[in-house]
């Protein structure tokens, strides 16, 4: 029987996968369940118009651990994400790409910093963040340069200090999750930004570890979210300025 509670929730958003994500989710649920804690996988479909949502409806028919959201219009990375974020039930919280690029295994050097009172364990694959960082198979040259010379402009504006910020493999606990999640606005690319800048802003510990990352060359990610990514940082550092972000009383609804 599923639990209600898991301890960990695996959250995979999903936007046009039918490639990939049969083999993503069987690799996750194989390594899961040969966990002694328990766990749930919930996919997020980001109005996918190819055969995603019909490998995913037929993988859960079978397995009980999966379940999945389904929505017909496509909002975004970050809209997704918060989506399952918010929906999900685990006592940790795990984001984690449909192309399989940081492998699940990385949560075992995620669980001791959550057990010494970490609230938000992130992957990096940058060696200036995390000992062991890489990329076993990297990405072109050109994304590269971009995402260095954007993650110097995201360290001035948003995050200080972090040298990978849009590493698809980020965990929190369901009290920062819920907090985070449930006031965060941006749904592009820029999410992952706003989720540590949040972090920071509600003080919530940061641990950051190594990833052995793999690039594909089908990603979603296009030149122009580099541009659009620098302009959602801005966009951050101004809802914390401006005092956008308010945590709503539990007692309160959103005004509709």
């Amino acid at each position: 029987m599923q639990n209600s509670n898991p301890y960990l929730s695996v959250i995979i958003p999903a936007y046009n996968e039918e490639r990939r994500i049969e083999t993503t989710l069987l690799s996750i649920y194989d390594y899961l369940s040969h966990q002694t804690f328990s766990w749930e996988i919930l996919i997020v479909l980001d109005g996918s118009t190819d055969n995603t949502f019909g490998l995913v409806r037929d993988l859960a028919e079978t397995r009980e651990q999966i379940r999945w959201i389904y929505r017909a219009d496509n909002r975004g990375k970050g809209y997704t994400v918060r989506e399952g974020m918010l929906a999900s039930k685990g006592q940790i919280r795990l984001f984690t790409d449909a192309d399989n690029s940081t492998d699940i295994n990385h949560f075992e050097q995620m669980q001791p910093f959550f057990e010494d009172g970490y609230e938000v364990v992130i992957c990096s694959r940058d060696r200036k963040d995390a000992e062991g960082a890489g990329q076993a198979v990297p990405q072109p040259a050109l994304k590269r340069f971009l995402g260095n010379a954007g993650n110097v402009f995201i360290q001035i504006f948003a995050v200080p200090g972090i040298w990978d910020t849009q590493c698809g493999f980020k965990a929190f606990t369901a009290e920062a999750a819920e907090k985070i999640f449930g006031v965060s606005k941006i749904d592009g690319w820029g999410f992952d930004i706003e989720a540590l800048a949040l972090a920071r802003h509600f003080g919530y510990q940061i641990a950051v570890i190594g990833a052995r990352w793999i690039d594909h060359a089908d990603t979603h990610v296009r030149t122009w979210n580099y541009v659009t990514t620098l302009i959602e940082t801005l966009q951050v550092r101004w809802n914390l300025m401006s005092g956008a972000y308010k945590v709503l009383p539990k007692d309160r609804t959103i005004p509709t």
